[in-house]
């Protein structure tokens, strides 16, 4: 008996390991390209501000604020937007800023409120 589970557990950590290499090899075709990247989104219990790669080779989004399994790959369009205005040290920006970044580089808020969420971004070296 023991060793039929023994080889009841190598089938299916075989069959696991070809299903993931086939989905790798094959991804699978998001069913609505053109749509936008809705951020954030959330993946599992996590809350996502731009595209991830978890459990892919290319970086991907959802379709939807909570993952419903619509999803397509990201391209360089689908970059997070800043969030105006957003508060930062008890001050409210209604632009980037170069504030308390010391790079002297100006960045936004992926969020209403970065010192709660502490997601942001750079800005283009024109904003």
């Amino acid at each position: 008996m023991k060793n039929l589970a023994s080889l009841v557990s190598l089938v299916l950590c075989v069959y696991g390991l070809k299903a993931e290499l086939i989905a790798h090899l094959h991804p699978p075709v998001p069913e609505l390209v053109s749509s936008s990247c809705v951020f954030p989104f959330m993946y599992g219990d996590v809350v996502h501000y731009n595209c991830i790669s978890t459990h892919s080779d290319y970086d991907w989004c959802s379709l939807d604020r909570k993952f419903q399994g619509r999803w397509r790959y990201c391209t360089g369009q689908d970059p997070p937007v800043c969030i105006f205005p957003f508060s930062f040290r008890n001050k409210l920006f209604r632009k980037c800023t170069k504030e308390g970044y010391i790079l002297n580089r100006s960045w936004c808020s992926l969020t209403n409120d970065y010192d709660k969420d502490r997601k942001w971004k750079q800005c283009s070296p024109h904003e």
